[in-house]
């Protein structure tokens, strides 16, 4: 039997607090087969807690798992990992650690709390010119700032399923802030999606990519939740198919515990066939995804056109951030502010 199962439940609770997510190799100690702890890290469970957070019903789906495998694996995984209660101080001491990683424009920000916030997924929707592929092309440089220039210190994940993809706009964006144009290339793996199961299979292959390129000590605070967005992001796949177009991971090298990864998913609109009619009705659109989509999303954000290079943003749903609208401008060097481009 493991070490873990041998020490009372408080110092594994401790233990685990000071050391962090454990690689899913850790159920070997506990007398899980090296041939099933393999069949989960091919599905993209890579640590512990990724393992104790999957519900059994996902886990019998993996080939080899059967119901009596995936009890024990459970069983096993649940010893090891603390899933009880904790005190609302806990929690928000956590969050006042967020990193939250700039858009590119002080108004944006500022209408977002700092900017994207990591630890969630934030989902941008809007009819096509609006800027979301702008935003996301910013994004993936300002990740890779010094958290003290509102970045994350990391990389980014870029999967496109509408082909817009241009490494000459990271580059522009990569001269604005002073950064080695090459350098910022290289810290962003990108991957075009071209149907609903090739994008299942990146992002099943997306926390393994992490873990081959983290040493041993920088993965435990992000894979955990990578692993966590990820099947978030998986389920949406089988159950919205092809909702969202871009899927923007930025994996912060600042070390923090709970929070180091920021999810940021684009999504289509449609015509609300509820909204009513007559002369004097306003075309009023929904994003993709109904209720799913929904309740998947941390935030949501609506953007919409307005004049020449100017958009607006709209706070559509958030469980902290007010419903309050803004106003920024796509530029030659990326996301800024309407003045900026005056």
């Amino acid at each position: 039997m493991s070490q873990p199962s041998q020490v009372p439940e408080e110092e594994i609770g401790e233990d685990y607090a000071f050391t962090g997510p454990l690689l899913v190799n850790k159920l070997q100690e506990a007398g899980i087969h090296p041939n099933d702890i393999k069949k989960l890290s091919e599905a993209g469970l890579n640590t512990v807690e990724a393992v104790a957070f999957t519900p059994k019903k996902h886990l019998v789906t993996i080939k080899g798992i059967s119901d009596q495998k995936a009890d024990k694996i459970l069983t096993e995984a649940q010893k090891i990992v603390p899933l009880g209660f904790q005190s609302a101080t806990e929690v928000h001491a956590r969050r006042s650690e967020l990193v939250h990683i700039t858009t590119g424009s002080k108004q944006l920000d500022a209408l977002l709390g700092g900017g994207i916030e990591t630890g969630a997924i934030t989902e941008l929707f809007g009819e096509f010119r609006t800027g979301k592929s702008q935003i996301c092309h910013t994004l993936a440089v300002t990740c890779q700032l010094p958290v003290s220039m509102g970045g994350g210190e990391g990389k980014c994940l870029y999967i496109d399923t509408e082909g817009t993809f241009r490494p000459v706009r990271l580059l522009a964006v990569a001269e604005r802030y002073g950064l080695n144009g090459e350098e910022v290339l290289d810290n962003v793996a990108y991957a075009r999606a071209y149907n609903a199961d090739h994008q299942n299979a990146l992002l099943t292959s997306a926390s393994a990519l992490m873990s081959e390129s983290s040493g041993r000590g920088e993965l435990s605070s992000r894979q955990n939740h990578l692993g966590r967005f990820l099947r978030t992001l998986q389920r949406l796949a089988d159950e919205v198919f092809f909702s969202f177009t871009k899927v923007l991971v930025a994996m912060s090298n600042y070390e923090l515990f709970q929070f180091g990864i920021a999810v940021v998913v684009t999504n289509q609109v449609m015509s609300n066939p509820d909204a009513a009619a007559g002369p004097y009705a306003s075309n009023e659109k929904k994003p993709i995804g109904g209720n799913i989509m929904a309740h998947a999303s941390t935030t949501r954000l609506q953007l919409k056109k307005a004049r020449g290079n100017t958009r607006s943003c709209k706070i559509y749903d958030s469980p902290c951030l007010p419903e309050m609208e803004t106003h920024f401008a796509i530029l030659a060097s990326g996301i800024g502010d309407p003045e900026e481009e005056a």
